[in-house]
């Protein structure tokens, strides 16, 4: 978490951060290969519980708990309810991003949150919310072992409008 807010927390090393509330984006992650994860939350205990369900999943991820310096990070994910309500803090410090740093936020109660306004600010990417869902989708089908689509199918029957009885 961050600012005094008890929520889990995520980053993956070789450049990418995840806050995280669930762990479930930290899943798709780790699904889609990334080297090695630190995870970090205010409560160590969640960090660790999530860390070893991870472990048990993806034994040959490297997966340490601790926050790590955020300037190193590729990608910095806020998939916390942070942001949700005005005035929340940020789940992590943009300024001590890399303006090469790609930025998402998960909330999608906005095309551009907050975090994503100053990510942008700062010279990052950006992703909001339901692109990211838009992305997730497919991998979360094929773990289950269920007919799958392209993102660019749900994004096409997402936006397009819905006939009306």
């Amino acid at each position: 978490g961050g600012h005094g807010v008890d929520r889990e927390a995520g980053a993956v090393d070789d450049g990418v951060e995840v806050d995280v509330d669930d762990g479930t984006p930290v899943l798709a992650l780790a699904h889609a290969g990334v080297a090695s994860l630190t995870l970090f939350d205010q409560n160590a205990a969640a960090a660790d519980r999530l860390a070893q369900r991870l472990r048990a999943a993806f034994p040959a991820l490297a997966i340490e708990t601790g926050r790590r310096e955020s300037a190193a990070l590729d990608i910095a994910v806020n998939a916390t309810p942070l942001g949700m309500t005005p005035g929340d803090p940020f789940p992590f410090e943009i300024a001590q991003l890399s303006p090469a740093t790609f930025v998402g936020d998960v909330v999608m109660t906005a095309q551009e949150t907050p975090l994503l306004a100053a990510a942008r600010a700062h010279g990052c990417a950006t992703q909001n919310g339901t692109d990211m869902l838009f992305e997730m989708i497919p991998a979360y089908l094929e773990f289950f072992g269920l007919p799958t689509t392209t993102p660019d199918v749900l994004r096409r029957h997402a936006l397009s409008p819905s006939p009306r009885p």
